[in-house]
Parts: structure tokens; sequence; C-alpha cells
């Protein structure tokens, strides 16, 4: 787990709620943490990055598989890209020095962060810089190759979530299901799934199924509660107008999906303002007596 905070990370720059002025005086019982990402490797050389975070740069950083071994080189054969928020992309325009990218995301996607964006240059600096690979909810899963053209051992199948379009592109183009995927991602050595589901409006048939299937799910676990932004005086939006399933009461994803899933149940994305950041709360206490874990940078795991 390279990241595992929404959009702004643990502490949010600009803010100064209880959550960020306890983690920075150290007076919480909390970890700082970065924007969602997490790396993916069949044989723990090559690696897949689930989403590009702005802080891409001091994570892979954080973890030395992913340190080049030549003097240009790098053990990344590829990205694979949830959704357009730029906690999701804007790290790819990081990763511009001269090294040949694979990107896997719906087209959706790709056109939103390619088209009308003069920064994109900076990945087009030399022919086959950037390779964009089309994923589409409901076909069959693919097996995405190392760079020199190896399978890699790792299937993935995007998955079709509720979600929007990213906040630059609302209200300039029309809502699509190819807006917010999810990703199922098999090794073929070990036969374990993962289930990755960073951003998730509303609970569908396909996402239960996929959740029934998996030996580890990665859940989004943005807010506790609809209303936690409205009631710190934080914003006057709910959770679901971000398109973001709450975890808490009676109708939330803690209650809703129990314990389903074959092995471990994580909730990533975790906004600066939930409650479950804090170790000692009683929301913390609620999701480990429901069977669910909290990510957190640097969370290591083999399925």
């Amino acid at each position: 787990m390279l990241g595992s905070a929404a959009g702004g990370g643990f502490p949010q720059w600009n803010c100064g709620c209880a959550n960020c002025r306890g983690v920075r005086d150290g007076t919480l019982s909390a970890r700082a943490r970065t924007q969602e990402s997490l790396a993916v490797s069949s044989d723990g050389q090559s690696w897949f990055l689930l989403n590009a975070s702005p802080e891409i740069r001091a994570q892979i950083e954080s973890f030395p598989p992913l340190h080049p071994g030549a003097p240009r080189h790098s053990p990344i054969a590829g990205l694979l890209i949830t959704n357009g928020d730029l906690d999701h992309c804007l790290g790819l325009l990081s990763l511009r020095e001269s090294q040949p990218l694979a990107i896997y995301a719906t087209e959706r996607v790709r056109r939103g962060f390619t088209e009308g964006n003069a920064l994109y240059a900076t990945l087009e600096r030399f022919p086959g810089q950037a390779t964009w690979h089309t994923l589409s909810p409901g076909r069959a899963a693919l097996e995405p190759p190392l760079a020199d053209g190896r399978p890699s051992g790792l299937t993935v199948e995007a998955i079709a979530v509720p979600g929007q379009p990213p906040l630059h592109l609302r209200g300039r183009v029309e809502p699509s299901a190819d807006d917010n995927v999810g990703f199922e991602i098999r090794d073929r050595r070990t036969g374990g799934t993962l289930v990755y589901l960073s951003g998730v409006a509303a609970p569908t048939p396909a996402l239960r199924q996929a959740l029934g299937r998996a030996d580890c799910v990665f859940f989004d676990g943005t807010f506790w509660a609809s209303d936690e932004l409205i009631a710190l005086g934080l914003g006057e939006r709910r959770a679901e107008d971000m398109a973001h399933w709450p975890i808490g009461g009676p109708e939330g994803s803690l209650a809703t999906l129990g314990r389903i899933g074959r092995g471990r149940r994580i909730f990533i994305h975790i906004n600066n303002t939930n409650p479950i950041l804090r170790e000692d709360s009683p929301e913390r206490a609620a999701v480990t007596a429901a069977g669910w874990e909290v990510a957190h940078d640097g969370l290591e795991l083999e399925i």
C-alpha cells in the first residue's frame, strides 16, 4: 500500500480539523497517510501501480522494490487507473523523464486526461512514451505484459462501479458508466484474487459478486457518515453527492456488506475527516469488530 488516504492526503495541507491538527502535533493516535495507490506483483520483480497519486515519487522511494536497477530503468510495468480524479492520475505527469509508460484505463478516462491538456505533451516527447490500453467493463480479463513482452502472471478485469466524472470535467461532459471502475486482479501462479474498489457511490449486483469471489477486498472508505463534512463545517455536500458510499449507519457499507469475501477486507481512500483514522475511536472499533481493517501506507500482504 503506497498510499491510503483520499484526495488531499492526511493531514490535508489546508485543513485544521481535529484529525489533521492532532496528527500534526502528535496528540492523535493516528498515522499520516499519502493519497491512495497500491503496487501489485506476481513475481516481486515487476510491478503494476493501481492509480498514480500526486505523491508518486515519494511513494516509489518509500518502497525499495520500485527503485530502478540501472541508470535508466524502472520495475514499474504499467499503471492501472480507476477514474479521472486528480488524486488518481495526476502522478502520471511526474513520470515524464523519458521512461516508456503502459497505462490501462477506460477510453473515457484516457480522453479526460489527454484531450485539451497542454501538460500531457510532457508524456509525448518520443514515440511510445505513453501507450494507453483500453479497459472495458464486461469484457474478458486481460493479462498485461511486462516491459519485455513476457506474461506478467496477473489478469485484470475492469468492474463497472457507480461514480461520476472528475471535478474538472463536471458540467462539460455527460456522466458515463466508464467514468469509474474497479479492478479484479488474479494471480495465475497462486490463484489469489484481489478486488480493488477505491470509489463506490452505491452497491450493485456485479460489485457484490466480485466481492464474494475475492481473497482480499480493498474498498472505498472515504467517509464514515453521509453528513461528515457538513457536521464539521467543512463543506455543504453529502458523501453521496461526491459519489462515495459512507461506511457507517444502518445503510452504510459496513452494515450492508458485512463479512462478504473470503479473506481480508480493507478500507482505503480514507478522507482526512474520517474518525476511523483515529486508532482509539469507537468508529475504528466498530470496523475492527466487523472484521474489516483500515489501510495504512506501507501495508504489505500476500494472497
